[in-house]
């Protein structure tokens, strides 16, 4: 049974869409998902499960939307996806906390970069449905503006490095 990672979007950010991850776990397991762990309160669950990446995305987000009112936005990984897009990360002299991987529901849009606006030095590279961007001075005192980076969720490289590991290890256990 292949291990997916789920990315929920505007969970736990600045107090909006509250989610203990206690909660998010119950939801996924109500959802007859597989070895639900979760990791850090930013909205990250890893799992088991037979069904497509595509139809686990759209059962999760409305089962949130049941406990939310509204669709979250889920974004889902599977093991070798999220390992692909930590071994080919831009940036190698990025520092892996000041480089964010947005994660997108479908392939970015020709031109994603095309309206950027970068001054404080910002780096950003698309990679199907990713965006890297690097951020020298960090991502809380940045000043980028990309409108492509609105329809996804972001994790540094260390959060996304971590994940990668432990779907691995799930898969690992059988």
């Amino acid at each position: 049974m292949p291990v997916y990672v789920a990315l929920l979007r505007a969970v736990n950010v600045g107090g909006t869409g509250a989610l203990p991850m206690a909660e998010l776990k119950v939801i996924c397991e109500r959802l007859s998902f597989h070895n639900v762990e979760t990791y850090i309160q930013s909205g990250n669950v890893l799992f088991r499960s037979d069904e497509t990446g595509a139809t686990l995305e759209r059962r999760l987000d409305e089962a949130l939307a049941r406990n939310f009112g509204k669709k979250p936005g889920v974004m889902i990984r599977s093991r070798k996806e999220l390992q692909k897009i930590v071994d080919e990360a831009p940036f190698p002299d990025a520092k892996p906390n000041f480089l964010l991987v947005t994660f997108l529901p479908e392939a970015a849009p020709k031109g994603a970069l095309d309206n950027m606006v970068a001054p404080d030095g910002e780096e950003a590279k698309v990679a199907g449905r990713e965006i890297y961007v690097h951020y020298p001075i960090g991502s809380g005192k940045s000043k980028l503006k990309l409108p492509a980076l609105k329809a996804g969720t972001s994790r540094n490289l260390n959060t996304v490095r971590k994940l990668a590991e432990m779907a691995a290890a799930m898969e690992d256990r059988g």
